[in-house]
């Protein structure tokens, strides 16, 4: 095994734009983000004869996102380095340098030092190599570069995990330390994958997919009478990188595309929580899903007998059919009344949802390959709280965003001793099974549920389940290696197979 990359400088000039008032260029920016939590030593050179407001911009950006600045002199590289190696110490590997073309002669020698010099911009580049010299075109490439000298160094012993999902999920995880460069212990290393660059060169080195595909859906169609794979419409990248899996035996998805669709109809997902009644005992509470109904449209003469014949009582919560990937996935109302459907501002078609009682406590369930781990939350206060606060105000229905705020009632607050009696009636082993059943139902990897207790009846009730949470209520220090070990474990078992 050779020595792998443990560092990574980049010169100054890819970084900034050379303009009176210097600034970053929007592609450093988001190659930085990345960067900042690669588990890597970062640092930017710069020459001692940078103007003095460049150097300010620099160190400022370095702050921002904790890399080291190095003075590295053009006309005697190798006596700067002395300053990093000090700096950085025994990092036990390899310093990978960025620095331009028209650089070449200056820092070239730092290759006799075992560096690993690639230059950018070089024509006709795109990621070549030529007598141990790598050239790339773009600073997105970076990364695959990285991976690429890591995976040469280290062999089959690393997997490494393509991922792609929106930048602030991306930064969510990456901050928790979930998406190292760096290879973690169980020999993961994840690179990120861009729809800036051709996606073939990309999976190329990519062993598995982690993929957030609801944050690239495009639209999604319910009143269609195709299956579910026909009804949503990704974006033109993601259904590239859906051909390409599906071409490709050898680069698969931790959770395909096509095993995510139930958690985005929420019907779907309502029909199949009701086999969970092969898991309940007599004499024991229930898991179960809460009763619920379809509805078309909302001035429907026959509703109230339609409520009443799916076990439906009033108050009631009425969600949207899609349950995420568009805009108003999550535009939600509480229905008082009858009346309170007409003219109702909520995307058609929807579900009407049992109202449960459950003393204003959520747990939020997380299943991370075999291991599930649960987070206790505040939520919705109790119907009657709800239904007198709705009367005090006059407002009816009660509408609200479910990503934003949850509705509450002034001059109400759950007692401690509420929530203390529903945390003791919380049973993890009938939600463990639960979890284990919807994950071989779904055929899911990661995922995540939320649980609630009834009040009088102790039924744990699954009011929503999602694909790939953030699972942040969790330590990280518990959560991440859980994280890491579920992807190793789906990479084996799929290459046993």
């Amino acid at each position: 095994m050779g020595s792998v990359v443990k560092g990574v400088m980049i010169h100054e000039s890819l970084l900034i734009h050379d303009y009176a008032t210097p600034s970053f260029h929007s592609s450093a920016h988001s190659l930085l983000r990345k960067l900042r939590h690669s588990n890597f030593h970062i640092g930017i050179s710069f020459s001692p004869s940078l103007p003095h407001n460049k150097v300010s911009v620099l160190k400022k950006m370095a702050t921002e996102y904790s890399f080291d600045c190095f003075l590295l002199d053009d006309e005697s590289s190798v006596d700067g380095v002395n300053e990093i190696t000090l700096s950085w110490g025994g990092i036990g590997g390899k310093i990978l340098f960025l620095v331009p073309s028209d650089k070449k002669v200056a820092f070239g020698q730092l290759s006799n030092l075992g560096w690993i010099i690639v230059f950018f911009d070089v024509e006709g580049a795109g990621a070549c190599e030529s007598s141990g010299v790598v050239c790339i075109s773009k600073l997105e490439e970076l990364p695959m570069i990285i991976c690429s000298s890591i995976r040469k160094a280290i062999g089959d012993g690393v997997v490494t995990v393509g991922y792609i999902m929106k930048p602030s999920r991306e930064e969510d995880f990456a901050k928790r330390g979930a998406f190292p460069m760096n290879p973690s212990p169980n020999g993961l290393m994840f690179l990120p994958l861009t729809f800036e660059l051709p996606l073939q060169s990309q999976l190329q080195l990519v062993d598995i997919v982690l993929h957030k595909a609801t944050d690239e859906i495009i639209s999604v169609d319910l009143s269609c009478s195709s299956e579910s794979l026909n009804k949503i419409t990704f974006s033109a990248g993601m259904q590239e990188l859906q051909r390409y899996m599906e071409q490709d035996s050898d680069c698969f998805a931790i959770d395909p595309l096509d095993k995510i669709y139930p958690v985005l109809d929420r019907l779907k997902i309502q029909q199949i929580l009701l086999g969970l009644d092969a898991l309940n005992k007599e004499s024991c509470r229930a898991i179960r899903g809460p009763h619920f109904l379809k509805v078309n449209g909302f001035n429907d003469p026959d509703l109230a007998q339609s409520l009443s014949e799916a076990k439906l009582s009033l108050p009631s919560i009425v969600k949207p059919q899609v349950a995420c990937g568009v805009a108003d996935a999550h535009s939600m109302a509480i229905t008082f009344r009858v009346e309170d459907f007409k003219d109702l501002n909520i995307p058609l078609p929807a579900i009407v949802q049992e109202y449960v009682d459950h003393s204003s406590t959520i747990f939020k369930i997380y299943v991370l390959g075999e291991q599930v781990f649960y987070a206790v939350k505040k939520s919705i206060p109790n119907a009657d709280v709800l239904t007198k606060s709705s009367e005090r105000n006059e407002v009816r229905p009660l509408l609200f965003d479910s990503l934003k705020s949850l509705p509450t009632s002034t001059g109400h607050s759950t007692g401690a001793d509420s929530i203390k009696t529903n945390v003791n009636s919380f049973d993890l082993e009938l939600v463990t099974d639960a979890a284990n059943w919807l994950a071989r139902k779904l055929d899911l990897t990661i995922f995540g549920f939320d649980v609630v207790i009834q009040e009088g009846t102790g039924d744990h009730v699954i009011v929503d389940v999602n694909y790939l949470p953030s699972f942040k209520e969790v330590p990280d220090d518990i959560a991440v290696p859980a994280f890491w070990n579920a992807i190793r474990h789906k990479f084996e078992s799929r290459k046993r197979r």
